[in-house]
């Protein structure tokens, strides 16, 4: 053995000795258990299960075609097909409701009252601000802003408040709004698993724009709508969402404007409303020539200073083109409107393969 190699052995042999000297017989043995020097990994992590939230379904891994299902009839060229993978994730059957946004503005209502620290709940400086000024309240005058002579008085005074309107989606909420309200929903329910001593589950979330169209989808690859198409009434003549199906005509569906959240047939992956009743926010800004850029696994677009954020689905005041599981649109995310709502998404940490589900 040469000089240097002996420098390096004996520097090892100090480097063992000193680590015994440290941990004792630790180095060895993990309890009561030997290990004898083998790599075991470390002991005492706890035990991880993902559950499914209460009110979300599991949306599966999959792979489809993300973009236009049928005639781009506004030939803008914005939602070519692109061969997408999702990795598997939990979504909100329904859009969130009045009843169930209104336990979130009473307990951040209450906390405000209490005076306690908004800090607890890891709200930045910008979100603390907002629950100080109490900008977490749904803004109801958009049923009289979005629309010229429209009679909106009843809905702006009713909507949110009257206990009738309970389970009907919650509208007049802006992007940083529903952010704010994933932000909240996170807490609150890792708070409950950590005093009962179970592990914490990932965020809540607003979906990407290619998860939402791949739940939309409901597994059927390159379907127009939700249920598939290319009709939007069954075999009875009976229409499939709340939408505008013509001019003026708002009641054809059985509902003039929003109708409860889960009134028409659920998609085959359990979700309710993806076409019609409200558009929905997703968590990308957008971009006309977003498609071509992003990844083609669990793509999305990210860009601060866009303010522009995507919404899909369509409302009950759009025709069906905007139904359609491959339209897309926006609106800025400063802004709050009546036709638009949100529903939450959580991550699944797990296997990609969507067998565990």
């Amino acid at each position: 053995m040469n000089r240097s190699n002996m420098k390096s052995f004996r520097s090892g042999v100090l480097l063992v000795a000193g680590l015994m000297a440290l941990t004792g017989c630790a180095l060895f043995g993990v309890g009561n258990r030997k290990i004898e020097g083998e790599l075991v990994g470390y002991e005492g992590r706890p035990a991880w299960t993902q559950v499914v939230p209460y009110g979300m379904v599991v949306i599966p891994s999959g792979t489809f075609h993300m973009g236009q299902s049928d005639e781009d009839i506004a030939s803008s060229n914005i939602n070519f097909n692109k061969q997408i993978t999702i990795g598997g994730f939990y979504m909100d059957d329904t859009e969130i409701t009045n009843n169930e946004y209104r336990q979130y503005t009473e307990f951040l209502k209450e906390l405000g009252e209490e005076g306690n620290d908004t800090t607890d709940y890891r709200f930045n400086a910008d979100q603390a601000k907002m629950i100080a000024d109490k900008k977490f309240f749904p803004d109801t005058a958009v049923w009289m802003r979005d629309f010229s002579h429209h009679m909106g008085d009843p809905l702006v005074q009713y909507y949110f408040f009257h206990p009738a309107f309970n389970d009907y989606p919650v509208v007049g909420v802006n992007w940083k709004q529903a952010n704010l309200f994933c932000k909240w929903r996170t807490e609150f329910y890792n708070t409950s698993r950590v005093i009962n001593g179970e592990v914490q589950m990932p965020n809540f979330r607003l979906p990407s724009e290619a998860e939402w169209e791949f739940a939309a989808r409901g597994g059927r690859d390159l379907a127009p709508y939700p249920w598939g198409g290319p009709y939007i009434r069954n075999m009875k003549g009976c229409l499939l969402a709340n939408f505008k199906p013509g001019r003026g005509n708002y009641y054809d569906d059985g509902y003039s404007y929003t109708a409860p959240a889960g009134s028409f047939f659920s998609n085959d992956y359990g979700l309710y409303d993806m076409s019609g009743n409200v558009s929905e926010w997703c968590a990308d800004a957008f971009a006309e020539a977003s498609y071509p850029i992003v990844w083609d696994l669990n793509p999305t677009y990210y860009k601060a200073t866009e303010p522009r954020k995507v919404i899909r689905g369509g409302s009950w005041k759009d025709i069906s083109f905007y139904l359609q599981t491959g339209t897309r649109s926006y609106e800025y995310e400063d802004t709050s409107k009546s036709y638009v709502g949100f529903r939450c998404a959580v991550t699944y940490l797990g296997r990609s393969s969507g067998e565990e589900f």
